[in-house]
């Protein structure tokens, strides 16, 4: 054995209390890191032939990147929808690299009854009991997954078997949607559907939830052709939902698959006062969940959900001599891309066991609560106005006063540069804009005030 391995071997414990320690002070010291810094570039290290070991790597490590790295495990990091990671999906974490299971297939440990467990109480926070899942790493590659089984769908309707025939025999695959997530065109590329397939349905108006009876009109048009629908349960920029029973209901009429893109909107359905945004989310045929956002959990993690899991098993199918046939209950080779992949089910466990619906549901309120503070301090200094109502944990708004794409880049620079918090820049209705999204445990009231303070400062520096 290396000899730097066989002392490392040796000094396990010591070594592992002491990058735990390190740990411990990173998560202290978030409230006083940067939430944001501009990347500065920095010869790169010559790869080390004789290694150092870990505590030396440490050393390395504390000197050259962590203080280069943001805040954006903290409570004011408010670009994209970064969560954080819970205490108990941290541990999750930990013990993920340390058990090291390959959660893909069974007979050799309990992993896949794990993750079994975990999806089946997902499934539970948002009302998908009768559908199937399995986890994917994100948002991207949960839809991916959806549109994968709806295009198996749309061959079924035709007689034909995409898997075995090829994306080709389906000629032109009509993709209805309002306001699709860039993951869509990105899913559609690859699945050689085409990004070009997508036709935009008009949205309601200052809204980004689809028109129904536009939407109606557009499958009428079909002509009793197969189409994908695409709904979103909480829209990027302003956190729109489409009216999902309504689009549901048309399946009386027209044969579509209804695909929800619920990356972080459907935790929506945790919340009491919004849980009506997400009624008829159980009428999809497939739903996109992702939990590195609003589930706290490290990146990454997510879900797919899906009535039907045989199409799922026909789409990603793998076989081998060496591999189980898939069965009733398929091991998860058989139902995603990867043949190989870590527990990425146990933080959400960790987290789910130590915290409950009740403790998630508490996170979910507390950051709509603090989306809803930002957008009245904002409006409340006459710099900002909010281009569509807070309704969730997004605060999408402009400059008052000249919101040029100029001065609003200039601004999303200058918040960065406070250090107290980041936002990201977006265009609503043809508006140049910013964006603040919620989704952090830690946030508290004190932290959107530290925020908009920056952010106001931020806006009134602008020439």
């Amino acid at each position: 054995m290396d000899s730097k391995l066989a002392e490392d071997l040796a000094e396990v414990t010591a070594l592992l209390n002491v990058v735990s320690v390190e740990a411990a002070e990173v998560l202290r010291g978030l409230d006083k890191r940067p939430v944001a810094m501009t990347p500065q570039p920095q010869r790169a290290a010559a790869l080390p032939d004789i290694g150092h070991g870990l505590r030396q790597a440490l050393s390395e490590f504390r000197r050259r990147w962590e203080p280069r790295f943001s805040g954006s495990a903290g409570p004011r990091y408010l670009g994209f929808v970064t969560g954080g990671a819970t205490p108990a999906a941290i541990a999750g974490d930990w013990l993920t690299s340390v058990f090291d299971q390959n959660a893909m297939s069974g007979g050799d440990s309990a992993a896949i009854e794990l993750e079994r467990e975990t999806i089946d109480w997902i499934g539970q926070l948002f009302g998908l009991a009768e559908h199937k899942g399995a986890f994917v790493t994100g948002a991207t590659m949960s839809n991916f997954v959806g549109l994968a089984i709806a295009r198996e769908w749309l061959g079924e309707q035709l007689g034909l078997s995409v898997a075995e025939d090829g994306v080709g025999a389906l000629g032109q695959v009509p993709v209805l949607s309002g306001t699709p997530h860039s993951s869509i065109f990105k899913s559609l590329s690859m699945l050689g559907i085409g990004r070009s397939s997508v036709r935009s349905v008009p949205t309601l108006p200052d809204r980004e939830a689809v028109d129904v009876d536009r939407l109606a009109d557009a499958l009428a048009a079909l002509s009793g052709r197969p189409a994908i629908v695409v709904a979103n349960a909480g829209t990027v920029n302003t956190v729109d939902f489409d009216d999902l029973r309504a689009i549901a209901a048309l399946r009386q009429r027209f044969p579509f698959w209804l695909h929800v893109d619920g990356a972080f909107g459907a935790f929506a359905a945790l919340s009491p006062e919004h849980a009506h945004l997400v009624d008829g989310l159980a009428a999809a045929d497939s739903v996109s969940v992702d939990l590195h956002k609003w589930l706290n959990v490290p990146y990454d993690a997510a879900v797919q959900f899906t009535r039907r899991q045989d199409l799922q098993v026909r789409a990603f199918h793998n076989s081998a001599a060496y591999l189980t046939a898939p069965t009733g209950a398929p091991d998860f080779g058989h139902l995603v891309p990867e043949n190989s992949r870590r527990l990425r089910a146990l933080t959400a466990w960790f987290t789910l066991t130590a915290y409950g619906r009740a403790g998630h549901r508490d996170i979910v309120q507390r950051n709509t609560s603090c989306a809803a503070q930002l957008g009245e301090a904002l409006t409340a200094t006459g710099r900002f106005r909010l281009l569509s109502p807070v309704r969730l944990n997004v605060v999408c708004c402009t400059l008052a006063d000249r919101p040029t794409p100029e001065r609003v880049h200039a601004l999303v620079e200058a918040i960065a540069d406070t250090g107290e918090t980041f936002v990201t820049p977006t265009v609503y209705n043809g508006i140049p804009a910013i964006r603040a999204a919620f989704s952090n445990w830690r946030t508290t009231p004190a932290d959107v005030a530290r925020a908009g303070a920056a952010i106001s400062k931020a806006a009134k520096g602008l020439q």
